[in-house]
């Protein structure tokens, strides 16, 4: 704790312990201790630990049980609203990524899926459905196409890695990408899915990629919960 800074000391140890949940050294179900033994050990009044812990209930990070103490919940992920995968984003907030293969296969092209890969109607694409889990648990359902041939995508290696490590590591270069957020509602299958009751806020994301020849690589139509997911902007004055 910098004690000369004019940032409060709740305000101080709040965001040092969201970085611990948000990292994983302070994992869900991790009990902190009461706010008698945080403040002795860390040489703060019980008062400013116990508004730096409401902070954190407050963001659902921490709940307070009966008998039991202050207790981890989760974390919220906040993803830049770039060009990376969801996993690289996960690895690199210490998230733990894995993920479960539902579906990997080839179907006809929608007329939706065909107009956002620039292709005719009811030509074969590649279609693969993942559930993205981050300690062990949902964290949402991404739904991808992409043209057929374009590189083969084994159920294995998406298990242990990220689509788009896959797509760079055969060489296609991504450029850029067309992307559209929203939200709605889980339904039961949904929420059954992710973990969440049904009617649970979704954020939902569209996303067409594309390579550095300007050719669309990839469609992708993901769902995530809005309980431990949010997108990030970063904004900037138009001159």
């Amino acid at each position: 704790m910098d004690r000369s800074s004019p940032v409060p000391l709740y305000f101080q140890l709040s965001q040092q312990l969201e970085s611990a949940i948000e990292k994983g050294r302070l994992a869900p179900g991790s009990l902190l201790g009461n706010e008698i033994e945080l403040a002795g050990r860390l040489g703060l009044s019980r008062p400013t630990v116990r508004q730096a812990i409401q902070s954190l209930v407050d963001k659902g990070l921490l709940v307070r049980r009966r008998g039991v103490g202050t207790q981890v919940v989760h974390s919220q992920v906040k993803r830049p609203l770039e060009l990376s995968s969801l996993y690289d984003d996960l690895e690199a907030a210490g998230q733990r990524p894995a993920t479960r293969v539902l579906l990997n296969t080839t179907e006809p092209a929608t007329a939706e899926v065909a107009a956002a890969l620039g292709i005719a109607e009811g030509t074969e694409v590649v279609v693969i459905e993942r559930l993205r889990l981050a300690h062990g648990e949902p964290m949402a359902h991404l739904s991808n196409r992409l043209p057929a041939g374009l590189l083969k995508l084994d159920s294995a290696e998406l298990e242990d890695t990220g689509l788009y490590r896959l797509m760079r590591a055969a060489g296609i270069t991504l450029h850029s990408a067309r992307q559209a957020v929203g939200a709605r509602a889980a339904t039961a299958d949904e929420g059954k899915q992710l973990g969440e009751p049904e009617g649970a806020p979704l954020l939902t994301m569209e996303r067409t990629t594309f390579d550095d020849t300007g050719r669309a690589v990839e469609f992708g139509s993901h769902t995530y919960r809005a309980s431990r997911y949010a997108f990030e902007f970063q904004l900037l004055v138009r001159p």
